[in-house]
């Protein structure tokens, strides 16, 4: 079952995008990310009327909760016969409450917070957005996550909970704190952590930092700024060889992005040596790294510096580790040197996409490219490098310049080998042989 505009709920934004409802699960794909929810991971789904037509709420095992907004009262029957026929779940129909009362029941479950009106829902908080849990007397104050690009935001919330008529035995007021405080994603150094690195150089944002890795985050301490990274907010990791081949890059991909004032940074990016080497003593005992993390990790790490840390983010993240694939360049390096918004750096052809690093950097997948263009640049009468352009479906072009031109070929072939389209109307095709360059415009 295929739906056009559909809003996913996040942060407080509406993400507009297509969702696809098949046998193994349900697939939203939106112009900035891909959710893919498997039809094993569905504990509950429910069907409300909300503001802007009527919501399909997806509630998983692991307690996470999926919202997804613009579906028409007609699309019931279908979805709840689908539901019932693959998933073997009914698709629960709930009626909200609107009488606008602030007093009633909260209900914990998973990472929800549902409060009652009347044995009725009247709001829900997803405590997976809380970053601040504080108790007082009688209430408990929450504060929120805030999303950059969301126009209006909630900050905080208060709750009062009475304390009289009780019998002493539970403080509601703790109660409520603790069963907040067990599902928020709040960043809290409490004992050692598990590993430190210090001075690590760090190119985005620019530093040298101290990096400290807790069970459940990054946190990155400088002389100016310090940097708390949730290990639920890195998308991807990049490990790319410099084309010096004295050092490494090592690349994390933030959703959210970390910020400082009124600058976001959504990749993180260290660069160190290859010849560096550490050793290393895990915080934790043979026995608990076994049960937590599946004996991946020893309690005692030794190596170069950037394979023992890329190895523990690896772990610890629980995402896949990507490296240059194929790709060569003329000189048998993983990347190409060239320019973006007058900044050199190195374009790395991927297996799965493009990745420029360093300022700005750039993740670009294949599936998000409509078309790729080459283009000459003269120089002195002769073609000595030319340009490399990519357009998204979305319509913006990355331009990146000043490519060597021996790189030429195996770009050429590299493109022509994923498929991808090539654009030269009005621009240039450069042959290369017998040490000339020739130009032939038209299409490749």
């Amino acid at each position: 079952m295929d739906f056009k505009e559909i809003g996913h709920i996040s942060r407080g934004t509406l993400e507009l995008g297509k969702m696809r409802i098949q046998s193994d699960g349900l697939i939203f794909k939106s112009s900035e990310k891909t959710l893919n929810v498997k039809h094993s991971e569905i504990d509950l789904a429910e069907w409300l009327r909300v503001a802007r037509g009527y919501e399909l709420k997806v509630l998983s095992r692991e307690g996470h909760v999926f919202k997804f907004s613009g579906f028409k009262e007609s699309d019931y029957g279908d979805l709840r016969d689908f539901f019932k026929q693959n998933f073997g779940k009914d698709l629960k129909q709930v009626e909200l409450c609107v009488k606008g009362w602030n007093w009633g029941e909260p209900v914990f479950k998973g990472s929800l917070l549902t409060f009652l009106v009347d044995s009725k829902p009247a709001f829900e908080v997803p405590l997976e957005e809380v970053s601040r849990v504080t108790a007082g007397k009688n209430e408990v104050s929450l504060e929120f996550h805030q999303n950059d690009t969301a126009a209006v935001s909630l900050m905080e919330m208060r709750f009062h909970v009475p304390t009289t008529g009780t019998d002493g035995e539970e403080d509601p007021v703790q109660s409520f704190h603790d069963k907040v405080q067990a599902k928020a994603d709040i960043l809290q150094a409490t004992g050692n952590a598990i590993a430190s690195f210090t001075e690590m150089h760090c190119l985005t944002p620019r530093g040298r930092y101290t990096i400290k890795v807790y069970p459940t985050f990054l946190g990155a301490h400088g002389k100016t700024f310090d940097y708390k990274i949730p290990f639920s907010s890195i998308t991807r990791l990049f490990m790319l060889p410099h084309n010096d081949g004295r050092h490494l890059f090592l690349v994390l991909g933030l959703d959210p992005p970390i910020r400082q004032g009124q600058t976001r940074y959504p990749f993180f990016i260290l660069q160190l040596e290859n010849d560096e080497t550490c050793e290393l003593t895990l915080a934790m005992s043979e026995e608990d790294l076994k049960e937590k993390y599946g004996g991946k990790l020893t309690q005692e790490m030794e190596g170069p510096l950037m394979e023992v840390f890329a190895r523990l983010m690896k772990v610890l993240v629980g995402k896949k580790l990507m490296v240059p694939g194929s790709f060569k360049n003329n000189n048998g390096q993983n990347a190409v040197a060239c320019s973006c918004k007058a900044t050199a750096g190195f374009l790395y052809p991927l297996e799965k996409g493009f990745m420029f690093v360093h300022k700005p950097a750039l993740f670009i997948k294949f599936e998000d490219i409509a078309n790729v263009n080459f283009a000459r640049m003269a120089s002195g009468g002769v073609s000595r490098s030319f340009d490399f352009d990519i357009e998204t479906r979305e319509g913006v072009v990355h331009h990146f310049s000043s490519l060597m031109r021996d790189d030429y070929t195996r770009l050429h072939e590299f493109v022509t080998e994923k498929r991808l389209k090539i654009k030269d109307k009005g621009s240039v095709r450069i042959n290369i042989y017998q040490n000339k360059c020739t130009c032939v415009y038209g299409y490749s």
